[in-house]
């Protein structure tokens, strides 16, 4: 039975559909076929979060060698997922539709599976986190799934699993100088860098390539925050957009930074003419920033990543120009990953997965599948 466990834990919820699970393995088991290749397009991962809610595998690396539970870190007991104990560590406090609807998504795919789940939240403090993940594992957790509050700076968390021979499947942030199927099974996220040059594109096209721009960058140490800013900006010098970054800023992707990091930027900048924002939340606080300027829907451009609903209706109102997404519903894949890596299928190292985007043509019909 599905399960949750204080005094780390979070509340429990209800059940997602279990038919989904079939959708997930199909997905992927067609795209570990071979290394860095491109689904045409893979039957949906349906997870939580209603219509639209889907998750599709959109390519695969390291398939040729893939991480099962014999060559996992020298080897691991094969076990059947269905009758084990499994930790999920989510990173952040759930006070964001990103972490709230990822956190929702495992719960309710642990439950479709009839698996027991143990959940905590490090409330974005790393050392809760590694003790988090530590307590699980003495609490008889025999796998992870884990959201890492940052790329670096784990390794007591992950020697503890190593020394208990628990084996740890990753989603979200990348650990990005562990080696997987060593330190990590596999990682699960979206291609960041091209959610930044996607962005870009999106900039261009809204503000015509010209103005100033600045950017409300994430939090420090991860991997998001550095291949979003890189995409971003890459991409408009690729083009050679007359676009001006005049500006960035660390706004640790919430609403609170971005409203006042915005009011410093456009208080000492006031010529800037668009922000791009690193996730929704500092987006929706730049908005704040920007009417209690004074400024109408549209002044200043605003493109930002996620997909959340407060976001998508921003567009519809008009203040926000564009939003890539990054689909933060992971557990289908996560726990077919698992499944995949006690069967013998293997777990290819790394699986991105397909993020969709929402305009100004879209956003109305779209905003019932945002999250």
């Amino acid at each position: 039975m599905y399960q949750s466990q204080r005094p780390t834990a979070s509340t429990a919820r209800t059940p997602v559909a279990s038919t989904r699970v079939a959708a997930v393995a199909a997905a992927l088991l067609l795209l570990t076929v071979a290394a860095c290749t491109k689904a045409a397009e893979p039957p949906a991962a349906a997870a939580a979060g209603g219509a639209g809610a889907d998750q599709q595998v959109r390519s695969t690396t390291g398939a040729s060698g893939a991480c099962t539970a014999e060559t996992y870190n020298g080897g691991v007991p094969k076990l059947d997922l269905a009758t084990i104990t499994v930790g999920f560590a989510q990173s952040e406090k759930e006070a964001n539709p990103f972490r709230i609807t990822e956190t929702e998504s495992i719960k309710q795919e642990a439950a479709a599976r009839g698996i027991d789940l143990i959940t905590t939240n490090a409330q974005s403090d790393l050392n809760k986190e590694i003790a988090d993940i530590q307590s699980m594992i003495a609490q008889g957790a025999q796998a992870l799934i884990i959201s890492p509050l940052n790329s670096e700076g784990l390794d007591p968390a992950l020697e503890a699993a190593k020394d208990a021979g628990v084996p740890i499947m990753t989603i979200d942030r990348l650990l990005t100088s562990k080696t997987p199927c060593v330190d990590y099974i596999g990682w699960i996220g979206s291609d960041f860098v091209e959610q930044g040059e996607r962005a870009a594109d999106a900039m261009i096209e809204a503000t015509g390539g010209q103005g100033q721009v600045a950017i409300l960058l994430g939090a420090s140490g991860v991997n998001v925050t550095v291949d979003r800013t890189k995409g971003f900006k890459d991409r408009l010098a690729a083009t050679g957009s007359a676009l001006q970054v005049v500006a960035e800023q660390t706004a640790d992707f919430t609403r609170e930074r971005g409203r006042s990091v915005t009011e410093q930027l456009i208080s000492a900048n006031p010529g800037i003419t668009a922000i791009y924002a690193e996730n929704d939340e500092m987006a929706l606080g730049a908005v704040a920033a920007l009417k209690a300027a004074g400024k109408q829907p549209g002044e200043v451009t605003i493109i930002t990543i996620d997909g959340t609903r407060g976001a998508v209706q921003g567009i519809v109102d008009g203040w926000i120009a564009g939003v890539i997404e990054s689909n933060p519903r992971f557990g289908p894949l996560a726990f077919q990953a698992l499944e995949d890596f006690y069967s013998g299928a293997g777990v290819p190292a790394t699986t991105i997965i397909s993020d969709k985007e929402y305009t100004p043509e879209n956003a109305a019909a779209e905003l019932a599948n945002a999250y």
